[in-house]
């Protein structure tokens, strides 16, 4: 890992190491333009095609139906099955929470105003399934779309080798009651739900991770469909001192670095010592990764941030805006009205960020890339829409009603105006 010194750099420099800019991003995005307009023209013959190109399967079905994710079910371990029913319960705890009735507010006399919630109609979850297959993805999607109260739930995840889903996706599948999961992934699967096709329903907003495709196509449909946020690679930042644990930040980074080659995981570190602690750390715990290849990339891909101390540290931080940010320190505490631009936090040296990524609660889908500057994670709030009411009677239109006519002939709109007047003079207010 390249190590840099934050006082060395000029703010253009800062920026520049922040930016997750990739040499063929040009190249993703025509390759995704292919993709979307062949799946719009070609529905259910493109995909079926995809499917041969990029997952190297021919498909008799583009999906898996209520029966058959049952009998999928059997073959999951029943120490698997039991940790994710842990971990739903945990999900469902944390965001059951999130969803609360707004009171009504009277902003003058017999002026009532609330806002009620309403869950979105049709959504579609992409669950990734590439070098890694992640249920806890189909946890932290379908738990707070079933808690929002979204009718359709549109589910979309790569075929494996066998042309089937995994026991454990299949398994989330029967606890959320979802009966059908689509076999399509990667951008043409983004574009499915976003115009529909002969068998993949069309929704009304794409939620979930995944590669740079996945990403890009997600920007591409935003004129057609609502997207959750346009995250891309997976990221974190350690932010440590002299009370971090080498073996803990070297593990943590390492955790990032294995999902895969384009991942980041950046220490902003305060000790000299520590940073090499945790490089020999790095190095002898990743010989024993079933995926250092892909692991060893990400961090080749990384980088070491020394500081001066933490609240410098969290100056970079909030530059950066990383989708995971871990305070690998006792002092976490003081740090935490200093954070501005972070996607999920973990307090502490025994908090890593594996536990928010399956089983503490907290939801795992973030904003990378810094739109973290911008964005929420997903929470059941990215599931509805909140409408706005208001009431008005007698007394209140005679209160408020003056106001709005002269705001309405300040403005020059008449008939905004008159809307008001013919009900006044209706009451007797006006001649």
């Amino acid at each position: 890992m390249k190590i840099y010194n934050f006082k060395d750099l000029t703010k253009q420099q800062v920026k520049e190491l922040c930016s997750r800019s990739i040499s063929d991003d040009n190249l993703v995005k025509s390759r995704t333009e292919e993709i979307i307009n062949n799946v719009k023209s070609n529905g259910d013959n493109a995909l079926l095609s995809y499917a041969q190109q990029f997952d190297n399967i021919e498909l008799s079905s583009l999906f898996i139906g209520k029966e058959e994710l049952t009998e999928l079910t059997r073959q999951i371990p029943s120490e698997v099955k039991t940790a994710i029913d842990t971990a739903y319960q945990n999900i469902y705890t944390f965001h059951s929470a999130q969803l609360k009735q707004e009171d009504k507010v009277e902003t003058m006399p017999d002026v009532v105003c609330w806002r009620e919630n309403r869950g979105i109609e049709s959504v579609g979850l992409y669950i990734p399934g590439g070098t890694a297959v992640l249920p806890s993805t189909f946890l932290m999607l379908g738990i707070p779309a079933k808690i929002a109260g979204c009718k359709e739930i549109v589910v979309c995840s790569p075929p494996q080798s066998d042309g089937k889903v995994n026991c454990y996706i299949a398994y989330v599948a029967t606890l959320l009651n979802i009966e059908k999961v689509y076999l399509v992934g990667g951008a043409q699967a983004v574009a499915a739900m976003a115009y529909g096709t002969e068998t993949v329903p069309q929704v009304y907003k794409i939620f979930g991770p995944g590669n740079r495709y996945v990403t890009e196509a997600k920007k591409q449909v935003q004129n057609s469909v609502a997207i959750d946020m346009p995250a891309g690679p997976s990221e974190v930042l350690v932010l440590a001192d002299e009370t971090a644990i080498p073996s803990y930040v070297a593990a943590d980074l390492l955790a990032q670095a294995e999902h895969g080659t384009d991942s980041q995981s950046i220490l902003a570190v305060t000790s000299n010592k520590i940073a090499g602690e945790v490089i020999l750390e790095i190095e002898k715990q990743l010989a024993d990764l079933p995926r250092k290849d892909i692991a060893a990339a990400a961090i080749e891909n990384s980088y070491i941030m020394l500081v001066d101390d933490l609240e410098q540290g969290m100056e970079f931080s909030n530059v950066y805006a990383p989708e995971h940010l871990i305070l690998a320190t006792e002092k976490y505490e003081q740090l935490i009205p200093l954070i501005i631009n972070a996607g999920s936090v973990f307090l502490g040296n025994l908090t890593p960020e594996s536990a928010g990524d399956y089983a503490s609660g907290t939801n795992h889908t973030l904003p990378t890339s810094a739109f973290a500057k911008a964005y929420s994670g997903v929470s059941v709030d990215t599931f509805i829409k909140k409408i706005t009411f208001q009431h008005l009677d007698a007394s209140g239109l005679k209160n408020i009603g003056n106001t709005v006519e002269v705001l309405a002939q300040a403005e020059g709109l008449q008939a905004h105006k008159n809307a008001v007047t013919i009900r006044l003079k209706g009451l007797g207010v006006r001649d």
